[in-house]
């Protein structure tokens, strides 16, 4: 079952200038004006988890320019006609299926010759509003696990990321041995860093009071299924769109009965829906970050900075020892 419920998501928003729709994201990154003739292996990424990996295992060697502009919900993106001729002439794309859907039909009608699919890198699951289990006596049985799709969110688990940054350094070593050796020593280093970021969830969500917590957009069933721990979400896996009352229910008799304090919310989606239901049961908000783009609000300035505020607020919240 592949997530059609993205498709769904396309607001009717007004889209940024083309001119500024590629945006640099990194020191080897500084010109966002062309994707392709810069002298180096020029790579377009779908979105910032994917422009990261490329600018890591990249390094000097490769130009790397993002399809969704910091701050813009990538679930959203609807590619230009001229992101799309850029994309053409670029030597690699890297990309997630079936998160952005613009995106998807555009490589698919490119000629590009390196397509590189972090999906098809590591294993994707089907989640739902609840992932992790831990919680499931406290639902009635009518209003429990609601239907989900394949959730897209693998760069949340360091593990997952690890093994996309394995495939993704394959991938640039074949489409330019020239390089090939920099890209395996980057490539290592990377996964060096990432294993270093798990041991450090391991380890600090080890022993807490509750293993549940309350966000509004599904997005960390997989770090939640790595260390042991339960995510009831308001929302599932569309951010957007709003809990029935029998959920609301759910969640403020769950959130009583596991000693849940606070209702998490994300940077790029409004906390409305969040803020009134921890309101409505006396719990405490906070952010938990999906990292799928980089601002000013943003608690750090990359992946792993993020990641390690998103652990800070964890183990706050579910009273780590």
């Amino acid at each position: 079952m592949k997530m059609t419920v993205m498709n769904v998501r396309r607001r009717l928003i007004p889209l940024v200038a083309a001119a500024g729709a590629l945006s640099a994201l990194s020191a080897c990154s500084t010109d966002s004006a062309a994707a392709g003739d810069t002298g180096k292996f020029d790579v377009v990424a779908s979105f910032y988890p994917m422009a990261f990996l490329a600018e890591q295992i990249g390094g000097d060697q490769v130009h790397v320019t993002s399809l969704t502009e910091p701050g813009q919900e990538p679930h959203d993106l609807e590619i230009s006609a001229k992101q799309t001729a850029q994309l053409q002439e670029s030597d690699a794309v890297l990309y997630l299926k079936n998160l952005q859907p613009s995106v998807d039909d555009a490589v698919n009608q490119s000629e590009i010759k390196t397509k590189i699919d972090a999906s098809s890198l590591t294993s994707l699951e089907k989640h739902g509003n609840e992932v992790g289990g831990h919680a499931a006596e406290h639902d009635d049985d009518a209003h429990g696990e609601e239907a989900g799709g394949e959730d897209p969110h693998i760069w949340l688990d360091p593990v997952k990321y690890a093994e996309v940054a394995k495939g993704v350094g394959t991938a640039f070593e074949k489409a330019d041995p020239d390089h090939a050796a920099t890209y395996k020593a980057n490539t290592a280093a990377l996964v060096k860093k990432l294993d270093a970021l798990n041991t450090k969830f391991e380890n600090g969500l080890k022993n807490t009071d509750t293993k549940v917590f309350i966000t509004t957009h599904a997005a960390f069933g997989y770090l939640a299924e790595r260390y042991g721990l339960t995510e009831e979400a308001i929302n599932g896996l569309d951010p957007e769109s709003e809990p029935s009352a029998d959920r609301v229910k759910d969640l403020e008799r769950m959130a009583k009965a596991d000693g849940v304090t606070t209702v998490f919310y994300e940077t790029l989606v409004s906390d409305k829906t969040a803020k009134t239901i921890a309101s409505d049961a006396g719990l405490k908000t906070d952010v938990l970050d999906p990292i799928e783009g980089i601002t000013a609000k943003s608690r750090g300035k990359d992946y792993f900075s993020v990641q390690e505020a998103n652990l800070k607020a964890l183990q706050g919240a579910l009273g780590a020892k």
